[in-house]
């Protein structure tokens, strides 16, 4: 599975942006999916995970209530709808995909890495 992640841009505090993770690959519905982020001089972080039929669904605190992660599995693709965003929602975010559990996926332990995307929210 390759994966391409892209949707990422510069925007105000209060706004929203959705990114978009495109899979390759036939096997993509059987992974779990997930979105991290990783902000300058700080370690990546989890951000929220989708099981591989979207029933399942995870998320930071730090972004709970202001993001949604969901999947169209018949378009290789998982999404992260983004509002609310604040300053510390800054970073580069990267889209991952795993076999393993929920918790593995969580720690960053993952089959597959996206390339990531520039998101930056000013103030």
């Amino acid at each position: 599975v390759q994966l391409q992640a892209s949707g990422g841009g510069l925007v105000q505090a209060g706004g929203s942006l959705r990114l978009s993770c495109q899979g390759s690959g036939r096997s993509f519905s059987a992974y779990r999916m997930g979105w991290f982020r990783q902000a300058p001089g700080k370690e990546r972080e989890f951000v929220a995970s989708i099981n591989w039929i979207g029933n399942v669904i995870h998320y930071a605190d730090c972004v709970k209530g202001r993001f949604t992660i969901s999947r169209d599995n018949a378009k290789n693709t998982v999404f992260l709808q983004m509002n609310t965003l604040k300053p510390e929602d800054t970073a580069v975010y990267y889209c991952a995909s795993g076999q393993g559990s929920q918790e593995a996926l969580r720690r960053g332990i993952v089959d597959y890495w996206g390339q990531g995307t520039q998101v930056t929210v000013s103030s």
